[in-house]
Parts: structure tokens; sequence; C-alpha cells
């Protein structure tokens, strides 16, 4: 089968949803499927709407059996203001019910703006029996996969990794509403087959008249061959810790709840409790601006890594002693399963999605997302509590191994492909 993937940004790019599609497109390429990923050139997600971050510089390469090709971001004026400006804009446009969602999508278009890609998609001969997009919030890059796939006459999957935020319904606090606006679920409603993340996500697009038959639930996996054999002592020597350690490995934003984390961390230590906190991924820039607002003994106290390789990534799940991302932002978490294989109970935020994952007192422990006191409570009842940070991060670890091993995963997608290609339906 020759499957095409659109997607937002792809290997070296690190995140969840391109660590995601990127297993799914190998392990398709193993199997002796040809795949091709069609994507940008941003190596930062902050490339979208900043001129200044970087670039992939191969256009066009061969990993692991998949021929990734880049096509460059461009940008509007002044793209830090205009780009979230475009999308409050949708927003707005998106609530205007008699409103055509085909004028919504031109409009979309420049968030992100890649123009080289439309034109590739609309012009190329290569022949494609498949082909699939995500994410959601990068909705312009699905339309055009989506569109690709209906003038060849090729069934369409939906990855719409939704998040659907922590309000009282899915999708009603004010961040998700940016992921499930009226013409994204237009979109995944059109698609041949959504693969949603978790119940959660399942029941929202069912609940907009996608039939349930077209619905498959599909989170991440691991290979805990891939994500285990993390040294915690070397990491600890490293860094010279030798007391509690919380960890967390996310883009730095507000929206991951790592500023939360951080002011949890200092009621502690105001406390009089020892501990370390080490955060480990993108530094954002909205972040970065708040570390500087903290006083300089508080900043110097936290490790802050940056990105960081896979081997300092399992060194660091090692030494933990208790693994946090407090998120709304997440459709799923894998970091969580990586936590969990290493036997780490694992703090999340109580969302739509992340609570299908979690299960709030058995394998984790889950907070309202922003509740600093609550959060603070919750790190110093584990850190106080050896048996049941045990406890509950072998139930974690059981979890992966009987439920979320990339294996099963992948038999499931895999599975999808084949029925789709073969027929054009389910």
């Amino acid at each position: 089968m020759r499957v095409l993937h659109v997607t937002q940004r792809y290997w070296p790019a690190v995140g969840g949803a391109e660590n995601y599609l990127r297993e799914i497109s190998t392990r398709l390429a193993q199997a002796g499927h040809q795949v091709t990923v069609a994507t940008t050139d941003a190596l930062d997600l902050e490339l979208f709407w900043n001129r200044n971050r970087r670039r992939v510089a191969q256009a066009t390469e061969e990993m692991a059996g998949v021929v990734v090709r880049r096509f460059p971001v461009r940008h509007t004026p002044a793209p830090q203001f205009s780009y979230p400006a475009i999308r409050r804009l949708l927003w707005l446009l998106s609530a205007a019910r008699p409103l055509p969602p085909t004028l919504l999508f031109r409009l979309a278009r420049l968030t992100p703006w890649v123009p080289d890609l439309w034109r590739w998609l609309a012009t190329t001969r290569e022949p494609f029996d498949l082909a699939a997009g995500t994410t959601i919030c990068f909705e312009p890059l699905i339309e055009a996969g989506l569109r690709f796939a209906r003038r060849r006459g090729i069934p369409f999957v939906i990855y719409p990794l939704t998040h659907l935020g922590a309000g009282p319904r899915p999708g009603q606090d004010p961040l998700s509403r940016f992921y499930t606006m009226r013409h994204q679920v237009a979109l995944a409603l059109a698609s041949d087959a959504i693969v949603a993340q978790t119940p959660a996500e399942r029941d929202f697009y069912v609940a907009r008249g996608a039939h349930p038959a077209r619905v498959l639930i599909c989170g991440p996996g691991v290979t805990p061959e891939e994500v285990l054999g993390g040294d915690g002592q070397r990491f600890r020597q490293r860094h010279q810790i030798a007391g509690p350690l919380v960890a967390s490995l996310c883009a730095m934003s507000y929206d991951k709840g790592v500023v939360h984390l951080v002011e949890a961390t200092r009621q502690l230590w105001r406390a009089g409790h020892s501990l370390d906190l080490v955060l480990a991924g993108a530094v954002l820039e909205p972040f970065q601006r708040y570390l500087e607002t903290l006083p300089p003994e508080d900043r110097q106290r936290l490790h802050v890594l940056g990105t960081v390789d896979d081997q300092e990534k399992r060194d660091l799940l090692a030494a933990a002693d208790v693994f946090a991302m407090p998120s709304r932002t997440d459709s799923f978490g894998i970091v969580y399963l990586e936590a969990w294989l290493y036997r780490k109970p694992v703090i999340g935020a109580h969302t739509w999605g992340v609570s299908d994952v979690i299960t709030d007192g058995e394998d984790g422990l889950l907070v309202p997302f922003g509740d600093v006191a609550a959060l603070t409570a919750t790190i110093a009842r584990l850190l106080d509590d050896p048996a049941l940070r045990q406890a509950i991060g072998e139930r974690g670890a059981r979890k992966v191994i009987e439920h979320h091993r990339w294996e099963r995963k992948f038999e499931l997608i895999h599975d999808l492909y084949v029925r789709l290609g073969a027929s054009g339906e389910l």
C-alpha cells in the first residue's frame, strides 16, 4: 500500500504528536508499505509564528524507510501578532453559523502558511492508496490532505488529537475551543475514519454525528525495550541531586501546567521540604519570561534542561521519585506511559482524555488544572509516602504492559489502513 501522511512536523522535531505519527509511519514501512510524509520544515514549533526559530535544513530524505518531504513555513507580516490574531478571528467566525466553512479554511491556511506544500499536493503525480492527516489545531494541513484524497478518490484517515480541555463538558473551556471549532469538527466528520486517542475523544465526535463504526480508539503506545535502560544514579551525579526528585517532560508552557509545577515547588521549599524539580523539554518564550520574574535564589534551584536526548530522558525517568505533567493540552500524554514503565507515580490534570489514561488514585493522581494548592499537596503526599509511590507506580507499569504496547496499537492501525485501502470503506 502507498500511504501519504500529512502533518505539522516530523523527526527530528520532537513532540507527542510527532512521535506518535513517526512510530506509525516507521512501522508501516517495516511492514512493507510505501510511506511518504509531507510536512513543514519547522524544527521548533514556534517557527509557525516566529520567523527566528529553527528549521530542518534537509528538504527531502529517507528515514527508516519513510520518505520525508519538508516544505518551508512562510510568514505573514508581524507573525508573532498576526498568527494568534488569525486564530482568534477563526474562533469568532466559527461561532457565526451562516459563514460557510470554505471561508474559514481559506483564512486558516495562514496558520501555518505553507504554500509550497499546498502546491505539491495539487500537482504531484505520485500514486497513493490512502492519505491521513494530523493534528486538528493545524487544520489547514488536514484540510489540504483531505482535499487531495478526494481528488484522487482514495480514503482519508484523520488523527485529530483533540485537546478537550478541563471544562464541565468536552470542548467547553476557553483553550479547547480552539481545537473544536466548527470547521475543524467538519474535517473529522468528512473523513473516512477517525482515530481517537481516548473514549472521551471518540464520544465527542460521535455526539457530533460521526458513525461509531468509523471511529477507532487507538492512542499511542510504548516499546519497553526502547524506553527502559535509564541510569538514575548517573543522572543524579551529573546534576548533583541527592534528595527527592520531581520530574516533568514536556514543552514548557502555562497550558502544560509547568508554571503551576514551579509554583507548587516554591511553596514546598518555603514550607521546609527538600526536593529538586527537573524540567526537560523545549523552553517556550512565555515560560522563559516567567522564569526571569522569579527571585534569583529560586531560579538557581530549578533544573531547567531544555530539550534532552533519549539517554538523558531515560536517566531522568529512572532518577525521578515523582513524574508530574498537570497539563490541559494533551489528548493522551505518552510520557505518562514512559514514566510508568519506570514504576513512577504520575500526576496529571483532571481533563477530558487524560482522565481516561490515568485512573485517579490507582495508577496516578489527578488535580484540577491550575490549582497550585492541590498540586502542592499532591506532590507532598507522594514524597512523604514511599509505599504509596511504589504501589501507584507498580499499577501504572502493569497497565502499560497489558494495554499500551506499540505492537498491539500498531495492529489496530494496520488493520484499519488495510481494510480502507482494500475497499475504501470500513
